[in-house]
């Protein structure tokens, strides 16, 4: 009989030890929905924390309905309006046929915001998605929400994911670094662990230490943030590298038709940036009409545009070449003052066909968005067109010393009179070969529309940079340009964060200037009788 006895009281302790856990969430629970009927900022705030930390199963429904303003609380009574338009029981989610009497929408604040935030971040700590864990532990590391450091803990010691698991690490140094109560050798781990993640985030978090840090503390803290000082030095000159070869390569496509037609014809013409323009224009207008008859080819646009600019402006450039420019040979004050009329004419008849403001032209698919290398942001659009400069370069490369026009384009080029006693038709030369300036000029349109305004005046913003980079390079070589272009866009943007970019374009063209007195040919010039006279 005494062994019956102790049995049952032992049976009766546990049931007692296994309740007590469950009338615990009950009693928390309740304190949360009676802090959403008090109508007060912080005890909405108060309840929020304990929905988290008592993880309650409707916490996440209960306060994504909070943050978009579909709780409603009054008379003891708490709801949750579901986007569709109906009304749950938040605290047992089943349907409610009506609208319980006397419920309000819970007011917000900033700081019922901010908590918010951070319980929707401790809550994605357990969601089943890496992705959706990482992106909690981001959301938890730019708060450094101390309460959500329990649920922290626990994802981390269940976590399998190892890119999430390194986040989740990263936000609990967030919080350990403010954390004043946390143990000195947690906060300078917690340093150890921000100074691995290197970038702008950590080393504000990390100057974001509390002034009660013991000098230990401090030492490690000073050397974290020295190193990633140096390290994000470091990248940003790479960044300025990465953007000096974009701007590099918007130069070379701007310039090298302008290299061609120059070195062939010797004519400065004003107008090569109008030609740039046409080829925006011509980008748009494809678009425009693939929107209204076939939406779905959108992605493909550029690969509609492309052909097209290089017709539409090549044509233009033969008509300009054989209306005008060709009466005017050998009189290069006259032609300048020609192409330039023609460059305001051009404008003009843009402005009154599309009007003088700036023209959307959309970037596909593939174009879009940036990704990240290291500690480089590297956007699509800009590496797609360091891409396109290439090629175009490679296929005028080819044009040039493959084809029978290459060859009689650079016999032209060399000596004029030598090629016209050979029998080359030296006007048809000079006629394709300001066809094919303005042509590449029209692919320079189109990549340039992917990331500068399309407007009437487009080309006038490169027309300048372009022949700075032709006089620069050397009249008519292909690979003088090329160089020429890169350098001058990497000297620019090296020097940007220096002296600014007025001052740095400025320092650029004086020092050109200064060149072109020792080298007045460029860094490489042609040779020929005709060149060298």
């Amino acid at each position: 009989m005494p062994f019956l006895i102790r049995l049952l009281r032992a049976l009766t302790l546990a049931l007692a030890l296994l309740a007590a856990p469950a009338v615990a969430f009950a009693q928390t629970a309740e304190e949360a929905f009676a802090r959403f009927n008090a109508d007060s900022f912080s005890d909405t705030a108060r309840a929020i924390d304990i929905l988290v930390q008592s993880a309650h199963p409707n916490a996440g429904v209960i306060i994504e309905a909070l943050a978009d303003g579909r709780l409603l609380a009054g008379g003891g009574a708490v709801a949750v309006k579901t986007k569709d338009g109906g009304l749950l029981d938040a605290r047992t989610g089943q349907a409610l046929s009506a609208e319980p009497a006397g419920v309000s929408a819970v007011r917000l604040n900033n700081n019922v915001r901010r908590a918010i935030q951070a319980a929707l971040g401790s809550l994605g700590l357990i969601n089943p998605d890496p992705v959706r864990r990482v992106a909690a532990a981001e959301a938890v590391f730019r708060a450094r929400d101390v309460s959500a450091l329990p649920v922290l803990e626990a994802a981390i010691a269940k976590e399998s994911n190892d890119r999430a698991r390194r986040a989740l690490r990263e936000a609990q140094a967030a919080i350990l670094i403010v954390k004043t109560d946390a143990p000195p050798f947690d906060r300078i781990a917690a340093v150890d662990v921000l100074r691995e993640r290197g970038d702008q985030d950590a080393l504000a978090t990390l100057r974001a230490l509390p002034g009660d840090a013991s000098p230990a503390l401090r030492e490690v803290q000073a050397r974290a943030v020295s190193e990633i000082e140096g390290k994000l030095a470091l990248w940003q000159a790479g960044q300025n590298l990465w953007y000096g070869l974009s701007l590099g390569s918007v130069l070379l496509l701007a310039a090298i038709g302008l290299a061609i037609t120059f070195g062939v014809m010797g004519v400065i013409n004003m107008a090569h940036g109008e030609m740039v323009m046409l080829g925006a224009y011509t980008t748009f207008v494809v678009q425009e009409l693939i929107r209204a008859n076939a939406p779905y080819l959108f992605d493909w646009s550029l690969a509609f545009a492309l052909p097209s600019a290089f017709i539409v402006a090549g044509a233009v450039g033969i008509a300009i070449e054989r209306g005008v420019i060709r009466f005017l040979y050998g009189r290069p004050l006259e032609t300048l003052l020609a192409t330039w009329g023609i460059s305001l004419i051009l404008q003009q008849a843009v402005r009154t066909a599309f009007g003088p403001t700036n023209r959307e032209v959309g970037a596909p698919s593939f174009m879009s968005g940036a990704f990240e290398l290291g500690g480089l942001a590297i956007t699509w659009n800009r590496l797609w067109i360091i891409v396109f400069a290439a090629l175009v370069f490679l296929a005028l490369l080819a044009i040039l010393k493959l084809t029978p026009m290459g060859l009689q384009m650079r016999a032209v080029t060399q000596n004029r009179r030598m090629a016209a006693a050979m029998g080359i038709r030296t006007g048809r030369i000079d006629a394709l070969t300001f066809g094919l300036g303005s042509g590449v000029a029209g692919l320079a349109g189109v990549a340039l529309s992917q990331i500068d305004n399309v407007s009437p005046n487009l080309g006038q913003s490169y027309i300048i940079d372009s022949f700075m980079v032709v006089v620069f390079g050397g009249v008519g070589n292909l690979w003088g340009t090329l160089i020429s272009a890169m350098t001058l866009g990497v000297a620019n943007k090296l020097l940007e964060p220096f002296a600014g970019a007025v001052l740095g374009k400025i320092a650029l063209l004086v020092f050109i200037i200064l060149f072109i007195q020792k080298r007045p040919r460029g860094l490489f010039a042609l040779k020929g009788r005709a060149v060298e006279a």
